[in-house]
């Protein structure tokens, strides 16, 4: 056997990260919610605390429980843990230890007509950040401060993971939610059918445009200790791993890049490495052409 290609030690990686994630299987049989004190710690990507098989929380919904009680309590845990995360992985998190990051790369892959990204996905690539002040921020603390009534708004009335894990699986697995969904459960479903339906033709649209946990991590993209970096002594800037990066990246390594590491392939110069780690590789100019799919 062959070594493994990088891109499938990376879909690997996505993979059992979503295994460990959800480790709690009896839970997708039962029907229920874990409830260990696992649960009183995070994971790092967005995974559903409500999803049968969630051994721990997730970080946005923490945030969000966290600022409804910032009248009597400051959010030091989740805070912190978001901080500690950014600075070591930013976005690697995205591109390696998120399973509906995983999710949106398989459904892309189906063979459909595809959008690439252009002036107005640079454009939306912002709407995220509104999103995550409005819904993370400013809607739960507005509520805490206000009426002292707990209202997590994005995970209510938006996040797609939530309904996919938590949701669905909960409503199927048990009659009496199904009797009792109602208008807001099925708006959640048009929003989660419409964000699977835009990742079959637009790489990964949710993390682009709408994951207000990749907008924290994005802040940590020039700092974080791990992920991909530039050697400027070897760059000719010629932009070919702008060009061949499906993200709305405009350098490598930027808030939009979720570090995944496709763009090494594509640099005739050895430019792009991982932080930390250099290994001199002979130039792709050196060697015999290669043929890159850039899908």
């Amino acid at each position: 056997m062959g070594r493994l290609s990088f891109p499938t030690k990376r879909k690997l990686i996505q993979l059992a990260s979503a295994l460990i994630y959800n480790a709690n299987l009896k839970g997708f049989g039962e029907g229920s919610i874990y409830q260990g004190k696992a649960k009183g710690l995070c994971v790092p990507g967005l995974n559903c605390y409500s999803c049968p098989g969630a051994i721990a929380a997730c970080p946005l919904g923490t945030l969000q429980n966290a600022l409804n009680n910032a009248p009597s309590r400051f959010p030091f845990y989740i805070l912190g843990f978001l901080i500690l995360a950014g600075l070591f992985l930013g976005r690697l998190i995205c591109g390696f230890l998120c399973p509906f990051g995983l999710i949106q790369e398989l459904l892309h892959k189906i063979p459909l007509p595809k959008i690439k990204k252009n002036k107005i996905t640079h454009i939306l690539s912002y709407l995220k950040y509104i999103i995550g002040l409005l819904f993370v921020i400013y809607i739960p603390l507005y509520f805490a401060f206000t009426s002292g009534y707990p209202l997590p708004a994005f995970c209510k009335y938006i996040c797609p993971a939530g309904t996919l894990e938590g949701g669905l699986t909960l409503v199927i697995a048990n009659p009496s939610l199904r009797s009792a969904a109602g208008f807001l459960f099925s708006w959640k479903v048009l929003v989660l059918i419409f964000i699977i339906g835009s990742a079959c033709f637009i790489y990964r649209s949710f993390c682009r445009f709408l994951c207000p946990l990749g907008a924290i991590y994005s802040l940590f993209a020039k700092i974080s200790i791990f992920g991909i970096t530039v050697d400027e002594n070897k760059c000719t800037h010629c932009g070919q791993c702008v060009r061949h990066c499906l993200m709305d990246i405009k350098t490598v390594g930027d808030k939009e890049c979720i570090q995944c590491g496709s763009c090494r392939n594509v640099c005739s110069f050895d430019a792009i490495h991982w932080k930390h780690i250099r290994r001199e590789r002979k130039p792709q100019h050196l060697k015999p052409e290669r043929k890159y799919n850039e899908k």
